[in-house]
């Protein structure tokens, strides 16, 4: 790779998400001056993700709202931007993408931002009106079959089928959310704020049919007329959406000679092989503080860790030590979360009340504090925060 004082002559980003625009952001506000290429499968200029399932499912946006720059201030930045164009594959040696329109694209450093697909279902292909919800054409054709729909079944209860659920009965529908957790984000978040997300949901009249598996749907002409449980019970349904989870994009990498195990292997600088750096998503880096591998699908990574890959571009040499942040907007609540969760952790009300609905809580592992969860609570969870950065600087020190 050719660098100089400035950074190499030339930068391909894979990906025009909200990781590959920051790390453009980031290289042209870092004073880089060289040729920037920013490939995008998706025809759409770069857009946010967590309003898909909320705000422009519920109608309240215009699909243009979730553009992260306006048409000028992307032109502003520079690059050369190829939408509607996939990757296929790359040489990582060359650092040369092929793509799908028969493009071949080299350049000193490549950085890999395609994120994740939506997994799919057993019988769900081919089935009209179930869907995923990933991209804003997933959005917009969910909203089109709800407005005409009264029965819904989420099927999922992680952080997208909760908040798909809140939207879709904020729009008057029969709704049933069904998985195999016992309650919603019960893996994330464990049992305690979970059975406080189950009744909210039951409040708001979404019928839940948690700790149960989903084996399949029922259809009629080509149409879903049902989710099948694995009790063998069938759930009316005029719409499906399946919210099961997703799959880093790294098909188009096999070949490449890359370490592809759940995401793009990165090393603590998020570079995967000389020239060739990975953020968002998609890559799975070794955080130094936890001394392991991490994967992390949530928009606040995907921007912090374009950051660093676009500052170790120009030269850092700086390790990506994040202290992860999430949040969910359900209903009147907002949940927000610093660190990392676990539902088998201890958790402990540090501030506010469960019964008032707003609260503090602390998660720890070994006597470690590992994150906090707030509940409508911004200002104290924000403050809270230093528990889990003290923690990681020091784990030895953190206990009670």
């Amino acid at each position: 790779m050719t660098v100089g004082t400035s950074g190499p002559r030339s930068v391909l980003v894979v990906g025009a998400s909200a990781a590959g625009l920051s790390t453009v952001d980031t290289l042209r506000r870092r004073g880089y001056a060289g040729e920037i290429t920013v490939l995008g499968a998706e025809t759409h200029l770069p857009y946010d993700r967590p309003p898909l399932s909320k705000q422009v499912l519920s109608g309240v946006w215009e699909p243009d709202r979730t553009w992260l720059r306006p048409p000028a201030a992307l032109a502003a930045l520079g690059a050369e931007i190829i939408l509607g164009d996939e990757a296929i594959s790359l040489d990582a040696a060359s650092r040369t993408v092929e793509t799908a329109a028969g493009r071949e694209l080299s350049a000193d450093a490549v950085v890999v931002a395609t994120g994740v697909r939506p997994r799919a279902m057993p019988g769900q292909a081919g089935l009209a009106r179930v869907h995923v919800l990933r991209t804003l054409e997933d959005s917009a054709s969910l909203r089109r079959d709800l407005v005409q729909a009264s029965r819904f079944v989420v099927v999922g209860e992680g952080v997208l089928g909760a908040e798909i659920a809140a939207t879709a009965r904020g729009m008057g529908l029969d709704v049933t959310m069904v998985g195999p957790q016992p309650t919603p984000l019960t893996a994330q978040v464990g049992p305690l704020v979970g059975d406080l997300l189950t009744s909210l949901h039951f409040e708001h009249g979404v019928k839940l049919r948690l700790g149960t598996g989903v084996s399949g749907f029922t259809g009629e002409h080509g149409r879903v007329t049902g989710v099948r449980l694995d009790t063998g019970e069938v759930l009316p349904a005029d719409v499906a959406v399946v919210a099961i989870g997703a799959a880093p994009v790294t098909g188009w990498l096999l070949g490449s000679g890359l370490d592809v195990d759940n995401g793009l292997v990165c090393d603590s600088r998020c570079r995967a092989a000389e020239g060739i750096y990975a953020a968002g998503d998609v890559a799975r880096w070794h955080h130094e503080q936890l001394g392991g591998l991490v994967r992390l699908e949530n928009r606040t990574n995907a921007i912090e860790q374009a950051m660093v890959v676009a500052g170790n571009i120009m030269g850092d040499d700086r390790p990506y030590t994040p202290v992860p942040y999430f949040w969910t907007d359900q209903y009147d609540v907002k949940v927000q979360v610093h660190g990392f969760p676990d539902g088998n952790a201890e958790v402990t009300v540090v501030e506010g009340d469960t019964a008032e609905r707003r609260f503090v809580a602390q998660y720890r592992r070994d006597g470690r504090v590992t994150a906090v969860l707030g509940w409508n609570m911004p200002k104290q969870t924000r403050l809270r925060r230093q528990d889990v950065v003290d923690a990681l600087l020091d784990p030895v020190s953190s206990e009670p």
